[in-house]
């Protein structure tokens, strides 16, 4: 019996004397070993339990992804984990994050639509092995993207609006096949990570524009009058982008409506790596966008501006028939903590500026300050 785990109930239960005088016959029946796969299923779903709290406390896509990676590498020790992951629902853009020892290291897998596996985690929707899925999957051409691989164990990701993604277990560090017991494990888990994805998703909803993947311009707002009142506490500086899509009319009456989608998602990517990561870029309406920078003053914002501006400028749309370089205007307005200002009027204010740089000629940049235009800088022509 020392090889039980025994809490003071069952130490209590183990002397008492009906079982020490029955030991030999119960021990014969199997009742030990009975209790012992009962307390190791118990510590199993205890083991479960905990890591789905510690999924459902994280509070990114990235955070829940990476909580996961630990939960699953501590339990079954994979020689690697792969996420591949559609971050947005409405596009085909997937991202792959690939782990080993717990670190994230660059992998190259050259998938391209989530979509392709659809079907069959419809159909099978577990974990699988990869004989079993090479075999049963109906496309070689498909298969050429986890020949780099050859993962031991593909998982789906599934939810309400279908497949959110896959995870793909190299074969075990220590050799041997996947359990019964670790496979369950792994399907439970998922249910519980997919849940959590899905109730992010859901808050991402309502901060988040659906066609762009920026924040919306409630979420904007928000940030921005939580920005106005910190600079009047701690007397810091806050500044606004707010930039127009030039000629946006013409991308869609000269190429269609789905071009000019193509092209406010293409800028609101570019829009992403060219700002901070506390900075909150958003689709304020249309083809108009706006940038939130906080601790940011006037010529530092005037940098970024004429930053994004280039990058824009710079940015290749792939539609065909190809798309002319795509520019916006921008206004830039900061404000400091002397400041009684309102969100209203610095929106009205960096509007005043965007107006100006549309009246310069576009693709230009425009600062307001004190009711005078500071800094105009125009393109030159070519």
């Amino acid at each position: 019996m020392s090889e039980l785990k025994k809490d003071d109930k069952s130490k209590d239960f183990f002397s008492s004397p009906e079982i020490l005088d029955n030991y030999s016959f119960l021990h014969d029946i199997g009742v030990f070993n009975h209790i012992d796969a009962l307390e190791k299923e118990i510590q199993n779903y205890k083991n479960l339990l905990a890591g789905a709290l510690d999924i459902f406390h994280r509070t990114t896509i990235s955070e829940i992804l990476d909580a996961t990676v630990w939960q699953i590498s501590d339990r079954l020790l994979p020689s690697f984990i792969v996420f591949i992951w559609k971050p947005l629902q409405n596009r085909e853009d997937i991202t792959i994050k690939c782990y080993r020892n717990y670190k994230l290291v660059d992998q190259n897998l050259d998938i391209n639509r989530i979509s392709d596996f659809e079907p069959f985690f419809k159909k099978y929707p577990e974990p699988v092995d990869y004989k079993f899925f090479s075999a049963n999957l109906g496309s070689k051409e498909k298969l050429k993207y986890f020949d780099v691989l050859a993962p031991g164990l593909i998982i789906p990701i599934l939810g309400p609006s279908g497949l959110y993604g896959m995870i793909l277990l190299g074969n075990k560090i220590l050799g041997g096949e996947y359990s019964q017991t670790e496979l369950i494990f792994v399907q439970s888990l998922m249910s519980f990570v997919s849940k959590a994805i899905q109730n992010h998703l859901h808050y991402e909803r309502t901060l988040r524009d659906v066609k762009t993947g920026l924040y919306n311009n409630s979420f904007f707002l928000n940030r921005l009058n939580e920005e106005i009142g910190r600079s009047r506490r701690i007397k810091s500086r806050t500044s606004v982008i707010i930039m127009d899509v030039d000629r946006f009319k013409n991308f869609n009456d000269t190429y269609g409506h789905l071009a000019g989608d193509r092209v406010l998602e293409s800028l609101a990517i570019t829009l992403k790596q060219g700002v901070r990561t506390i900075d909150v870029p958003s689709r304020f309406g249309g083809e108009e966008f706006t940038v939130l920078l906080p601790d940011t003053d006037k010529e530092e914002a005037w940098i970024v501006a004429e930053r994004l501006r280039n990058m824009i400028a710079a940015m290749k749309v792939t539609w065909e028939p190809p798309i002319p370089q795509v520019t916006v205007s921008l206004g830039i307005i900061t404000i400091d903590g002397e400041m009684d200002i309102s969100a209203e009027e610095v929106i009205r204010r960096a509007d005043e500026a965007l107006y100006t740089s549309k009246e310069l000629g576009r693709n230009c940049s425009c600062s307001w300050n004190s009711g005078l235009f500071s800094k105009i800088q125009k393109k030159n022509k070519t």
